[in-house]
């Protein structure tokens, strides 16, 4: 059973700085499992902020290119996501998900970020 833990998230002013953890659970490691970012805004529909593949490759929505950086330590089976430059329509409910080639079967509970001006 594959568990996702988020954490790391909070309230800041616009131009400061998160990095939200994912700790997960119950899977091995395979170059073909993917995990990403999500996130939720109040009234909207949950896009994606960031993926990482088995192999290292990343890939992130324009909206976040250049302040986001994903990344994992494979040791602690840890996803993180930086965040800096954050702006008020960052605010939103974060999500941590995995699966095999980036079919995001296993979702967290989400963590909130609000950025205030």
């Amino acid at each position: 059973q594959v568990q996702l833990v988020e954490s790391g998230g909070g309230s800041v002013q616009a131009g400061g700085s998160l990095r939200l953890s994912c700790a997960a659970s119950g899977y091995g490691y395979s170059r073909y499992y993917c995990m990403g970012w999500f996130r939720q805004a109040q009234g909207k529909e949950r896009e994606k902020v960031a993926s990482i593949g088995g192999d290292g490759t990343t890939s992130y929505a324009d909206f976040v290119k250049g302040r986001f950086t994903i990344s994992k330590d494979n040791a602690k089976n840890t996803l993180y996501l930086s965040m800096n430059s954050l702006k008020p329509e960052d605010t939103a409910m974060y999500y941590c998900a995995a699966g095999y080639y980036c079919a995001f079967a296993y979702w967290g509970q989400g963590t909130q970020v609000t950025v205030s001006s």
